[in-house]
């Protein structure tokens, strides 16, 4: 008993340090809003995003500047003098025939795929929690349990050792036995530092690196029970909302805009001038003040802007496929998850049930048997009581995983399923 107070202290002391408050699931996932890496990577994408739109938009800017040359000229017959100008322009562009234009529309569709992206890390990051923070509860419970059998092994173990001192065993018995029981000392070891490291990986995915959640309160999982609609009713759901492909299919809609603007790179250009000027060497020729429109079509690029398309167009149909791929994996994803869930819901969960209900009659009998001194195994019928309800957490646990993917890839709600009460 005193090994196994201490094993039970060095679980806690392996915790720290710690939060003190009780941690709850819906807590936990609160933390989908944290400047977590993975979100602060998407976020820096949607800010590069907006800043393209931004510079997109400054086309139709209307920009000043500052002309000037430093020369010096001869006339015929003369001799060299200064001929310098220094110019204040004001130009503004009028038209340039939808280049600015679908310029524009590509970064707006970029900013929208950004915007889905990073909805997505959150669905992503919230299913990560759930598991980190089932993974922390189930790994108190392997370790619960394991302390029980190895607290049943050293009783057992000490039991033989003391039986062998007095000649009723032999050396190979005793060897047998203290095997068993440093193997189940090990496995008892491995799940402490098991817990250990659950609750680091949970820290890190609710953002709290070095303050490791001491107590986790077992959620209640109301959700596994609602109804799921059949294969056929989602599978349209989830090709019409799931976020990744949103992202894909605005950047399809990008890359078509942006193919529209070099195209029109080829065709002329209208802009607005005001310019005033100062002259060292008078002339008649010039003027001190201008305004006028500046009109350029351009005649001849060589391949500039049909290198430019073709890099552009192959861009676009590696996106078209990726997407067409996203359809074929979404199709089996979405599949092999109902099934999932059928089959917790079907076979594991009731399996679960039945044996928990088995090992709690086999308890009430051990004990029974205990206390009229007939066996002596209650320790390890109480150890296997923890095994079932250990296996039962797992099939929850599962489950409400398995419903919240299916939700992500449904971009965050399910469709109705027939006869279910809407909340």
């Amino acid at each position: 008993m005193k090994r196994r107070a201490l094993g039970l202290l060095l679980a806690w002391a392996l915790s720290l340090p710690a939060l003190a408050e009780r941690l709850t699931l819906e807590e936990a996932l609160a933390a989908v809003a944290a400047p977590h890496p993975d979100r602060r990577v998407a976020e820096s994408d949607l800010a590069v995003a907006r800043a393209d739109l931004e510079q997109a938009s400054s086309r139709q800017d209307f920009s000043l500047f500052l002309d000037g040359a430093l020369r010096r000229g001869r006339q015929p017959g003369g001799d060299w003098q200064p001929d310098n100008i220094g110019r204040i322009v004001a130009r503004k562009p009028l038209f340039d025939f939808g280049r600015s234009g679908r310029a524009v529309d590509a970064a707006e569709q970029e900013i929208a795929a950004r915007q889905a992206a990073l909805m997505d890390i959150d669905s992503l990051r919230r299913i990560d929690i759930m598991a980190r923070y089932f993974d922390v509860l189930l790994a108190d419970l392997r370790a619960g349990v394991d302390d029980e059998f190895m607290a049943v092994a050293y009783v057992s173990f000490d039991d033989t050792r003391d039986r062998h001192e007095v000649g009723e065993l032999s050396l190979p018995q005793l060897l047998a036995e203290e095997v068993r029981y440093q193997d189940i000392r090990e496995r008892r070891n491995a799940s402490q530092q098991q817990m250990r490291a659950a609750r680091q990986r949970l820290a890190h995915a609710i953002h709290r690196p070095g303050t490791l959640p001491a107590e986790l309160a077992d959620p209640t999982l109301a959700g596994n029970a609602r109804a799921v609609p059949e294969y056929e009713n989602l599978l349209p759901w989830v090709l019409a909302r799931n976020l990744q492909v949103k992202v894909l299919e605005a950047q399809l809609a990008a890359a078509d805009a942006r193919l529209a603007a070099i195209r029109a790179e080829r065709g002329p250009s209208l802009d607005a001038e005001v310019a005033g000027a100062g002259y060292s060497r008078e002339s008649s020729t010039r003027d001190e003040v201008s305004a006028g429109l500046v009109f350029s079509v351009p005649l001849y690029q060589g391949r500039r802007v049909d290198a430019r398309i073709e890099r552009e167009h192959a861009l676009k149909m590696r996106v078209a496929a990726t997407l067409e791929k996203l359809r074929l994996d979404l199709s089996e994803t979405v599949l092999a998850t109902l099934q999932e869930i059928e089959w917790l819901r079907g076979s594991a969960r009731p399996a679960a049930d039945k044996q928990v209900e088995y090992r709690d009659w086999a308890l009430e009998r051990a004990r029974a048997e205990y206390e009229l001194e007939m066996k002596t195994n209650l320790g390890t019928s109480m150890a296997e009581t923890q095994v079932a309800k250990l296996r039962r957490r797992q099939v929850e646990y599962r489950l409400a995983l398995a419903l919240a993917r299916l939700e992500a890839l449904s971009g965050g709600s399910l469709p109705p399923v027939e006869g279910e009460k809407q909340p």
